[in-house]
């Protein structure tokens, strides 16, 4: 998971979705609702579509447990303003792509307690 957020911050898109399976389904919880689709294509039209800012997953906690993966952190912009708090879980296909993906983000609330976020 921390690999998928490194490489689609850095702006590698194609790279970033290169580790989805082509059936990839997701799920995007966001303040503006949800964004559910399926497909490899379906996934990587959206991250084109995002508006070009500096935006950075701060992977603040993950865990695994067999074949889920979990993420709870922080996305920042221009690397210094929070924007919000991401809670992520991805299953891991057997051929070690990511085929099911879900996010959920707010602007305002992190799992973490207030001293526990940067």
């Amino acid at each position: 998971m921390e690999k998928y957020y490194a490489t689609l911050d850095s702006g590698r898109l194609e790279e970033a979705t290169a580790l989805l399976a082509e059936d990839v389904e997701f799920a995007m919880i966001l303040p503006t609702g949800e964004n559910r689709g399926r497909g490899r294509s379906e996934m990587l039209s959206y991250l084109r579509g995002r508006p070009p800012v500096d935006r950075q997953h701060v992977v603040l906690r993950a865990a695994a447990d067999g074949d889920l993966e979990f993420a709870q952190g922080e996305v920042t912009e221009n690397g210094e303003r929070t924007t919000g708090y991401f809670t992520g879980v991805m299953h891991i296909g057997a051929d070690g792509l990511i085929d099911r993906y879900q996010v959920a983000f707010s602007a305002e609330f992190s799992v973490l307690p207030a001293g526990e976020v940067r």
